[in-house]
This record gives structure tokens, C-alpha cells and sequence, in this order.
């Protein structure tokens, strides 16, 4: 029986403590946590609006100005001469860049010119007889006349019977004869009409070249063209002769180029008018890739920043007693990095580098440099501690 006591005592105890655990885990206060105020800081600049020049960028590979394809119009023997016929290889004007073995046909321009020789000479002792006034004149024709020069002009007709008589004698005939095979003798002998640099061989020495076989291509290193597409919205801004900043892809050199020539049309795939940079200098090569800038126009009262700090529906953050705003603002201009606004008020306090997760309304503390600091004082702590 006292077992049974003690048991029902330790059962009731058990569950007492339990209860009295419970009614004190209840009525313990749990005190509030204050979620901390984060106070974010900001770069900013003042807006002095100012004039600022539209540059449109572009780019382009250059091209050689003056530019010779080589082809042949004979057919022949490549011969070689003073310089070989390689890529690379620097000609002056005037030096031959290739030279067609012309043995044959010249021979048959000499057999060509000596007719013409002996039918003026055959008409010699008529012109004595019936013409002695025109005697010594076609006389002196005959003493100027060279087998190993250029055919000499006939000598100028004075009256009509002159004419009739030479005509009548196929003088005429035979001698345009002659300086059509002359005209074709030349073209065995490929001279390079400026100073330039061959870009391209397609023949060696000692091959056979046929008609109207390409040999090659010879530029002039002395000045580039850069083709670039320019928007239409800027047809009436450009104009020829306008001065270009131009510069290689890593920035490291920088050329002066400028506007030689604009096209007429647009581009009705693209709606871009094709422009023509002119650009010499010794270090420049051809297919070089340049970027250029432009100078389009100038827009007054007006200012530039990045891209990334116009946000949707054209509007910028200010800054108003350390809290952030957003004003509307007009674009005017994009480039890939940069964007030209107008209609903001003077002496504004603006953003100069994105906040992430920025709203308006937002409290923020504007980063004050040690040395030489512009911006606005720092507000925000003491309105932070109002706020509490």
C-alpha cells in the first residue's frame, strides 16, 4: 500500500513540475529585435551643363587609295628584270614590274615599219616631178624616220590634192597600221605609274602568261582610305575635309585622318551613308583595323555620363538633403559608354556611379574625399538618429 503511495506522489509531482515549466516558458517576454538601418554610400558630381561635341564612332579596315590590278594583255614569256616579281618588293615609278618576252612580235612591228618607210620612199620621185612644192618636207620625214624609235608623225597636210595623192598611195592605212602594233608592242612591258609596293604575285619568272591572266596587285603605301557607315540622321553634319581622330585597337597610336569623300545614297538595308576617311602615315598598313571619331555637331546646355546611370523611361537619381530622387531628363545622344542629356538644372547633385537596388525615397551618405573634396556635406548621420 505505501508503494502505491509513493507512486501516485511521484506521478503527481512529475506532472506538476511540468505544468509549472510550462506557465514560466509562457510568460517569458521575448524583447523585439530593431532590424539596423543600412545607410548606403554614394559617388556624386555637380551638374555644370557646358557644350559638348558629338563624336560618332566608327570603324574600318583601310585600303589603299591608289591600288593597281595587274593583268596581261599579251601573251608571252615572263622575262625577268632588275627586281624579282615578289610580294613585297618596293618599285619607284617608271621601273618596269614586269617585263613579256616580245622577240617575235617585235620583229613583226619592224617589218611593219620598214613598209611604211619604202612607200614613202616610192612616192619620193612623183612628189619631185608633180609636187616640188611639198618635196622637202615628206624629204625630211624620210631623214627623221628611225627603224629602232617610235614611228614618227606624218607630216601635216596643206592642201587637197596632197591629201588625194597619199591617200590614194595607202600611206594612210599602213602607217595607223604601224602604230597600232606599236601601241601593242608596249603592252609587253608593265610600268608601275607612282611608287608603290607589289601585294600580291601571282606569276614566277619564266612562265608562260596568256591573255587576260591576273599577274598580281600594286598599292601606293603613301595614303589609306577607310570606307565606315555613318547614320543617316548625320548626313548634314558631315562634310569633306572635316579632320578625324582615328586609333588602333589597343589604344597605342593615334592618327589624324579626314573626310575625302561622302556617298550620295543611303544604305536602304542599313539607312547608312558610306564615308571615306583619307589617312597617311609611314606605320600605317593595308587591312588595318581602326576605330574614328567623328566630330558631328555641338549641343549647348547640356552634359555627359555613363550609360548605366539613365534609368528606364529617361530619368536619372539626384540627391535632395542626403535622400535620393529622380528627375526626367531629355537624352539627346548614345554612344556605346556614355549618353548626352540636356534639361538638367544647374548645380544638381546626381549620381556619378550606379547604386545597386537605388529607389527614390532611399537614405544615403555621399563619400567625402580627404583632400580637395567639392561635393556636398554629409547629413546623413544626424537625419539617421532623428529617424530613431
Amino acid at each position: 500500500m505505501r508503494n502505491i503511495i509513493l507512486s501516485i506522489l511521484g506521478i503527481l509531482f512529475i506532472v506538476g513540475a511540468v505544468f509549472f515549466a510550462q506557465k514560466i516558458i509562457d510568460s517569458k517576454k521575448r524583447p523585439k529585435s530593431r532590424s539596423a538601418k543600412v545607410i548606403k554610400t554614394v559617388f556624386v558630381d555637380t551638374v555644370k551643363n557646358k557644350t559638348i561635341p558629338i563624336q560618332i564612332a566608327a570603324n574600318g579596315n583601310l585600303t589603299a587609295k591608289r591600288r593597281l590590278e595587274l593583268y596581261s594583255e599579251v601573251q608571252g614569256i615572263f622575262k625577268g628584270g632588275a627586281k624579282l616579281f615578289k610580294t613585297g618588293e618596293k618599285y619607284k615609278k617608271g621601273q618596269s614590274l614586269i617585263r613579256i618576252d616580245a622577240s617575235e612580235y617585235y620583229a613583226s612591228v619592224q617589218s611593219a615599219k620598214s613598209n611604211l618607210y619604202n612607200l614613202v620612199t616610192s612616192i619620193m620621185p612623183d612628189l619631185r616631178l608633180d609636187y616640188p612644192e611639198i618635196y622637202d618636207k615628206w624629204q625630211g620625214y624620210l631623214n627623221a624616220f628611225d627603224m629602232s624609235k617610235a614611228t614618227p608623225k606624218l607630216p601635216e597636210i596643206t592642201s587637197d590634192k596632197e591629201k588625194y595623192f597619199i591617200t590614194g598611195r595607202n600611206i594612210y592605212t599602213t602607217y595607223y597600221n604601224v602604230k597600232n602594233l606599236e601601241q601593242r608592242l608596249a603592252k609587253y612591258r608593265i610600268i608601275a605609274p607612282f611608287d608603290g609596293v607589289l601585294t600580291e604575285a601571282l606569276v614566277n619568272e619564266g612562265t608562260l602568261i596568256r591573255q587576260g591572266q591576273k599577274l598580281g596587285e600594286y598599292i601606293d603605301t603613301s595614303i589609306y582610305e577607310m570606307e565606315v557607315a555613318i547614320g543617316k540622321e548625320y548626313s548634314d553634319l558631315l562634310k569633306v575635309g572635316e579632320s578625324v581622330a582615328l586609333s588602333n585597337l589597343n589604344n597605342t597610336k593615334t592618327f589624324t585622318g579626314k573626310v575625302s569623300r561622302i556617298n550620295s545614297s543611303v544604305n536602304q538595308a542599313t539607312q547608312t551613308i558610306t564615308t571615306f576617311i583619307e589617312v597617311a602615315d609611314p606605320s600605317l598598313r593595308e587591312g588595318m583595323y581602326l576605330e574614328a571619331n567623328l566630330d558631328a555637331k555641338k549641343e549647348e546646355n547640356a552634359i555627359e555620363i555613363d550609360r548605366g546611370l539613365l534609368q528606364e523611361g529617361d530619368k536619372i537619381f539626384v540627391v535632395r538633403d542626403s535622400i535620393l530622387d529622380i528627375i526626367d531628363v531629355n537624352p539627346v545622344y548614345f554612344s556605346d559608354k556614355k549618353v548626352v542629356l540636356k534639361g538638367i538644372p544647374e548645380e544638381t547633385v546626381i549620381l556619378s556611379k550606379s547604386v545597386p537596388g537605388a529607389y527614390a525615397g532611399m537614405l544615403i551618405k555621399i563619400y567625402q574625399e580627404k583632400k580637395n573634396s567639392n561635393v556636398l556635406s554629409n547629413t546623413a548621420a544626424s537625419t539617421a538618429k532623428k529617424q530613431q
